[in-house]
């Protein structure tokens, strides 16, 4: 079994602290650059700007060739985008990818390059009035507030400021959808088994609409594919003593195996066999229970001739928040899934339905 040590940790933390908003990726892309490099056959940036990494397997026959499988991980988060400069260091923004406006008034923002510290200002609560408070604050009501000296120019992108924290079993951050899946595809690499060509999809704009996948798929032409992401877990106590049977998934239960959702049928031969592997490994798993959401999987799925595919995700609350609550024993068992499964993957799993 795969471990969660110091090293990874470390890794996530860089990676989650980084800022990456869809369209600007080049942050975490230099750091998966720098990791999978040593341990990589072949890399490539795509015109998107997608890392798109190969390590190759060794033939079971002369006439066959090793099970291509396809991993994929976003590398962007949800944000900001500045759209105009209003002066005195104020500037108007408009958001990045799925964000309640409920989250933004008096969150501290990290903009552009030099990762420039403001924060999201709003009228205050003694000034508004009774008909005010009964609505949400409109984004275009707000304003980054950078002071007096503060630089920032159109289309710089901005996110949360907030930094990556280890609390005992969990981990606090930003961006922990879907660094967190990053971090998995290249623990994976450094451990690739031999039986699979392993393709590996840092991909980019996710977060609004799931093009950076839609190409990689074209450029790799896998056997199968896996996305792996991060998945909203509703599994806060019921305050009304009833029970939850709307949870979605839940945190310390293992990873999230996607059956439906609103961009995927997942293939269900492909489920069956990760549930079966984690049966056997006794790794404890869960079903993400059908519903909304996507993932990279819907863009996978329909390229070219079409691509078997199923997503598995770390569970995660608040997503889309200033800051997300994951369990390290989630990680480390949806790495150990995804590690066993490939290296009992053969060309039988999708022969036949």
């Amino acid at each position: 079994m795969l471990s969660i040590g110091q090293p990874q940790i470390k890794l996530l933390e860089k990676l989650c602290n980084a800022m990456s908003v869809s369209g600007a990726e080049g942050e975490v892309r230099r750091i998966v650059l720098e990791e999978v490099k040593p341990y990589a056959d072949e890399v490539k940036v795509d015109a998107l700007g997608s890392v798109l990494v190969r390590k190759k397997g060794a033939s079971t026959s002369l006439n066959t060739k090793p099970l291509r499988v396809l991993l994929d991980a976003h590398m962007d988060e949800i944000g900001f985008m500045i759209v105009h400069d209003d002066g005195d260091g104020f500037f108007q923004f408009e958001t990045v990818g799925g964000i309640d406006p409920r989250h933004l008034a008096g969150k501290q923002v990290i903009v552009g390059k030099d990762h420039a510290i403001g924060v999201i200002g709003a009228k205050p609560i003694h000034l508004t009035t009774a008909a005010e408070r009964e609505h949400t604050i409109e984004v275009d009501a707000m304003r980054i507030d950078l002071g007096p000296e503060g630089k920032a120019s159109v289309g710089d992108r901005a996110t949360f400021a907030t930094k990556f924290k280890r609390v005992g079993p969990s981990i606090m951050s930003k961006a922990i959808d879907d660094r967190i899946g990053v971090a998995i595809l290249i623990e994976l690499l450094k451990h690739a088994p031999k039986n699979i060509e392993l393709c590996l999809s840092f991909s980019v704009q996710e977060e609004i609409g799931l093009r950076g996948a839609k190409v990689a798929a074209h450029y790799f032409e896998p056997d199968l594919a896996i996305a792996v992401d991060a998945t909203p877990a509703r599994d806060l106590p019921d305050y009304e003593g009833k029970e939850n049977f709307t949870y979605n998934t839940r945190l310390g239960f293992g990873p999230a195996i996607y059956m439906a959702n609103s961009s995927t049928l997942d293939d269900p031969r492909l489920v069956r066999f990760l549930a079966e592997t984690a049966e056997k490994n006794k790794i404890q798993y869960q079903f993400r229970q059908p519903g909304g959401g996507g993932t990279n999987a819907g863009a996978i799925q329909q390229s070219r001739a079409g691509v078997p595919v199923v997503s598995v995700s770390v569970p995660h609350r608040y997503t889309h928040s200033p800051i997300s609550v994951s369990r390290v024993e989630d990680w480390k068992g949806t790495l150990n899934l995804l590690h066993i499964s490939l290296q009992n993957m053969t060309h039988d799993l999708v022969k036949s339905r």
